[in-house]
């Protein structure tokens, strides 16, 4: 959901079209007279520097971030989408600079986050409220949360959407997309144009509140019962297009949880890792952002909280079943079958070159193997992230473009990418392909039978 840090400070949000598009075109105008300048010191001194060395200056980053950041919305928003679903493609250098948009979020001024109040509650709201702090508990692209008490004693947390967001996404996205393409750093080949046009249809669904209040309330009737989990009750009643309640949740940062004995910690990623698989196999419904924000762990009862169900997606069952098919294959190392179901998503397609063909295939065949392999799986050995990122390293140097996959196809990369990463930062270790088993035969996932804590001292 959210930067739960403090670290912002109350920047008035830009909402009008015409001033957020000149502040863009400033930022465009600012970084490209810096590149100038800079160029001509530096031919000045008999040098001749690339674009990237210009570009990617300590000030040219201050610049940009620090211009998106305030701007929020869109012009915040399509950073952090970039950054994480094209993250292997982009130069290290602009996928920083996007990944740092992940947590630099201001906040609105009191007298700004009224003026929405008053617009969707009316301007007698405040006389329902026993309390509502002023200062938010977090901060994000599109929206910030309050902690607020009603007189009838419903403690909630109130999400509060930026002032002119869902109006400026479409300009917003053309805007900085000009932007990336004026910065010479994509990649030859890599074309933009489908996560613009994918940023710019998430946006309009995540600026509903009433749509994200509703998956809300599914996941929660979904989850109801289960010891491991806690879902904010959705309060419609107090609840608009731009206003989100929900009940208030106490938790810690889910990354607190590395500091805990490896049992809590390999339940917790188990957890997360066994829900997600649910998500695409049981429920057809994927929370597709792995921001780690978006999870509250409460140590007493052992139970990760969720949060923010505005990325939710709606996974065609065709797309479920061809994962079911490369979970199976790989596995089991077919690799006929295997090389079919990743046809079906798109990981390969008939144009692929043959070279690059069988480089993809051994990568997975390296994956899966490593995964059949492992009676524990150390999500802090790094050894097989690094051979995979050195092989994606060569194919890109050889000239390979990764072929156009269906928009859900990366969300869910994106969604499996993130879980690692946080299972990694918790230090676990997990029977891992055990976990995956009980997805393969068609049933539902439910892998809680899987001894977490058997395999503990295997190397």
């Amino acid at each position: 959901m959210a930067d739960r840090s403090s670290s912002g400070r109350p920047v008035p949000v830009p909402s009008g079209r015409a001033v957020r598009l000149a502040r863009l075109g400033s930022l465009a105008t600012g970084v490209f007279g810096n590149v100038a300048l800079n160029g001509a010191r530096e031919f000045a001194r008999g040098r001749r520097p690339g674009l990237r060395d210009l570009v990617m200056t300590p000030a040219n980053l201050r610049r940009v971030t620090n211009e998106l950041a305030q701007m929020r919305g869109a012009a915040m928003k399509i950073g952090q989408l970039v950054s994480m679903d094209a993250g292997e493609v982009l130069p290290a250098e602009l996928a920083e600079i996007l990944a740092r948009l992940r947590s630099d979020a201001h906040f609105m001024p009191p007298r700004q986050l009224k003026e929405v109040l008053n617009a969707n509650w009316g301007k007698d709201w405040l006389g329902a409220f026993e309390r509502f702090d002023v200062r938010p508990i977090a901060a994000a692209s599109i929206g910030q949360v309050h902690r607020a008490r009603l007189k009838d004693g419903r403690d909630l947390a109130v999400k509060v959407q930026y002032p002119g967001v869902a109006r400026s996404i479409d300009s917003d996205v053309a805007n900085v997309g000009a932007l990336l393409r004026m910065s010479g750093l994509l990649p030859q080949g890599f074309d933009p144009a489908p996560y613009l046009d994918e940023a710019r249809a998430q946006l309009a669904e995540e600026t509903d509140y009433l749509r994200e209040g509703r998956h809300l309330a599914r996941f929660r009737a979904r989850l109801a019962g289960e010891p491991g989990f806690e879902v904010p009750e959705f309060h419609e009643d107090w609840s608009t297009g731009e206003v989100l309640a929900m009940s208030f949740c106490e938790g810690r940062p889910i990354e607190d949880v590395a500091a805990e004995a490896q049992d809590a910690r390999d339940r917790v990623a188990a957890g997360l890792i066994e829900l997600s698989l649910r998500e695409l196999f049981d429920f057809g419904e994927v929370q597709s952002d792995p921001n780690f924000a978006n999870f509250l762990f409460q140590p007493e009862p052992g139970r990760i909280v969720l949060l923010d169900f505005g990325a939710t997606r709606v996974i065609d069952p065709g797309l479920a079943l061809l994962y079911r098919q490369l979970l199976a294959a790989g596995l089991k190392s077919d690799h006929a079958a295997l090389r079919e179901a990743a046809t079906g998503i798109g990981f390969l397609s008939p144009d692929t070159a043959p070279r690059h063909r069988a480089r993809i295939e051994g990568m997975m065949e390296m994956a899966f193997g490593a995964v059949r392999e492992a009676e524990v799986w150390d999500f802090v050995d790094l050894t097989l992230s690094r051979r995979m990122q050195a092989e994606g390293l060569a194919l890109a140097e050889d000239g390979f473009v990764p072929p156009p996959v269906p928009m859900d196809v990366l969300y869910l990369q994106r969604k499996f990418g993130g879980l690692f990463l946080l299972a990694s930062r918790l230090g676990a270790r997990l029977p891992l392909r055990d976990l995956l088993a009980p997805c393969l035969a068609g049933g539902a996932c439910d892998a809680s039978s899987v001894p977490l804590a058997a395999g503990r001292g295997a190397g």
